[in-house]
């Protein structure tokens, strides 16, 4: 029974999950992200009190996923400076590569990963996801008024960066 609720939200959901992923961790090799974050949301399908939309729910788990991974990949550069390796040129997180984007979008795109961790939660959450207040909230484990607060505060610092990338 839980098994047919995941996979019909995955249906629903997936192709959300996978373009926040690709903000979040600013590469398009995310696949198996997504399919981590259903994965987790199958084991973890018992503590889903249905207090939020199945919706929130996966994007914080997905939100968790994404840290992990930049947590992963920080560590794996750690390593190899450590053992002198040279570390490869990450083009892939180029996002003139990632999703061939316009000039415009590539500003955009450098100017939301150069911001502070909760001001680029916030932006594609709310801006980019378009998620309510309380969803945001909900996925963040903030009030809202903490959402709104940082929101505002998130835009005016994401245009003062894509000024200064322009």
């Amino acid at each position: 029974m839980s098994g047919n609720r995941i996979s019909d939200w995955f249906y629903q959901y997936n192709k959300d999950i996978y373009h926040f992923l690709i903000y979040y961790t600013g590469s398009a090799d995310i696949e198996d992200l997504v399919q981590e974050v259903f994965y987790r949301a199958l084991k973890g399908i018992d503590r889903f009190q249905e207090n939020s939309s199945p919706k929130t729910w996966l994007f914080g788990i997905a939100r968790n996923v994404g840290l992990d991974e930049i947590r992963k990949k920080k560590r794996s550069r750690i390593i190899n400076i450590l053992a002198g390796r040279e570390i490869e040129d990450l083009n892939e997180n180029n996002p003139e590569n990632i999703l061939q984007f316009n000039e415009q979008n590539k500003i955009l795109y450098e100017a939301i990963h150069s911001l502070k961790r909760n001001y680029r939660d916030v932006i594609i959450l709310r801006g980019i996801k378009e998620f309510t207040v309380s969803e945001t909230a909900n996925i963040l484990n903030w009030n809202e008024n903490k959402v709104r607060i940082t929101y505002h505060r998130a835009l005016k610092a994401l245009q003062n960066k894509k000024e200064g990338l322009q």
